[in-house]
């Protein structure tokens, strides 16, 4: 019998644990500088960017029914594609580390307890998840998605109706493309991510679209409770802010299973990537390595200050997405040619190199576009010398 394929409905929900983050409230902080208004501006242009960039990745990998860096492979060749496998792989488990780290030292901040006991269970919470398998949470993934519904709505109400309006906003303010690029960061760095969960859909372009768009509002939503809480409560600690408000336990929920269901999904496309590497291996156990290799670094090393990871999350996938939009929408490739296609790597490389000269540039609009409309741009050119010469 055919392995039955995950819903619209499990693939929204996979999605809204995925965008209910606690790196995603921190991140938020940074805008509070901006003003409300200009914050919140700067976040829903940078999500609208990264989030169509999103829906398209997913959706080659829903159609291919492949996963994300298997289809890597029809743009670079079988083995070009590894170079990305394996760098997917490492921001992967780097994401994991980072999540288990925030994650911890957030429950830390409500139970005292030392951030490492729950980098611990934190860490042993994602491996069941795993070992539970993305097709089997069902009602496990419903009960936890309502329960984080319902608390981060408590935890709204007290940052934007029971604040004390302090205003007290403290750091420099950054400039509006810089916020923007950094609202681009997050659903950018879900790129090599989601066709790992959009090709076992039912209904794969509807997955696709409902994925992301949940994922979308979500991770706006986050992103305001951040600003908003340092803008109205003078406050950036999150845990701080709901102990203060006397939710306890609940706020206990709320950083935990946040956490959980968002870096599962990380470490298990570690795992799924991977296979890309070494096929004899099974991604569950992968994954299953790769959080615990997260929680080791968790304990290990201090995270703080992710901004830099982000862009260079950035720098790496929005051209190589690029490269894959142009191949799969507008030259209708749909298999690999050869272990390597130079061309394209070349062209990735040069996309690289632009996007880190872009951050030393003010755009409005970030540099993620530009970088990856530039990429586009010069596959048509690459194309069409290509067909000029075959002729």
């Amino acid at each position: 019998m055919a392995k039955k394929g995950t819903s619209v409905f499990e693939n929204g929900l996979i999605w809204f644990g995925a965008g209910v983050s606690i790196a995603e409230i921190l991140t938020g902080t940074y805008f509070a500088p901006l003003g409300f208004r200009t914050g919140l501006a700067a976040i829903l242009l940078g999500h609208v960017i990264g989030c169509v960039m999103m829906f398209l990745a997913g959706l080659i990998g829903g159609r291919m029914r492949k996963s994300a860096m298997e289809t890597v492979k029809v743009s670079f060749g079988t083995k070009g594609g590894l170079l990305f496998a394996v760098l997917n792989v490492l921001q992967l488990v780097g994401w994991t580390a980072i999540m288990i780290y925030d994650g911890a030292l957030a429950a830390d901040g409500v139970m005292h307890t030392g951030a490492w006991v729950w980098c611990l269970v934190i860490g042993g919470l994602i491996i069941v998840w795993i070992a539970v398998g993305v097709t089997n949470l069902g009602k496990l993934n419903t009960v936890a998605m309502a329960a984080l519904f319902i608390l981060t709505l408590i935890l709204c109400k007290i940052i934007f109706f029971d604040g004390n309006g302090a205003g007290a906003i403290s750091g420099e303010s950054m400039s509006f493309g810089a916020a923007v690029e950094l609202s681009v960061a997050m659903p950018l760095s879900w790129l090599p991510v989601i066709s790992d969960y959009t090709r076992e859909a039912e209904k794969p372009v509807r997955a696709t679209a409902v994925s992301v768009l949940v994922y979308g509002l979500v991770s706006c939503w986050m992103y305001v409770i951040g600003m908003g809480a340092a803008i109205y409560t003078g406050e950036t600690d999150i845990a701080a802010i709901m102990g203060k408000a006397g939710l306890g336990i609940a706020a206990l929920l709320i950083v935990i299973f946040s956490t959980v269901t968002t870096t599962f999904l990380d470490a298990y496309s570690a795992g799924v990537s991977f296979e890309s590497v070494i096929p004899k291996l099974k991604g569950r156990h992968v994954g299953i390595a790769a959080a615990v290799i997260g929680t080791a670094g968790a304990l290990l090393f201090p995270m703080d200050d992710i901004t830099d990871f982000l862009y260079l999350i950035g720098s790496v996938f929005a051209p190589m997405i690029a490269v894959q939009i142009a191949d799969v929408f507008l030259f209708r490739r749909d298999r690999e040619d050869g272990e390597f296609d130079w061309i394209n790597l070349a062209i990735w490389l040069a996309g690289f190199l632009m996007y880190r000269w872009l951050m030393t540039v003010d755009i409005p609009v970030g540099n993620t576009l530009p970088d990856m409309a530039a990429v586009i741009l010069l596959c048509l050119i690459v194309h069409a010398v290509r067909g000029r010469n075959k002729r």
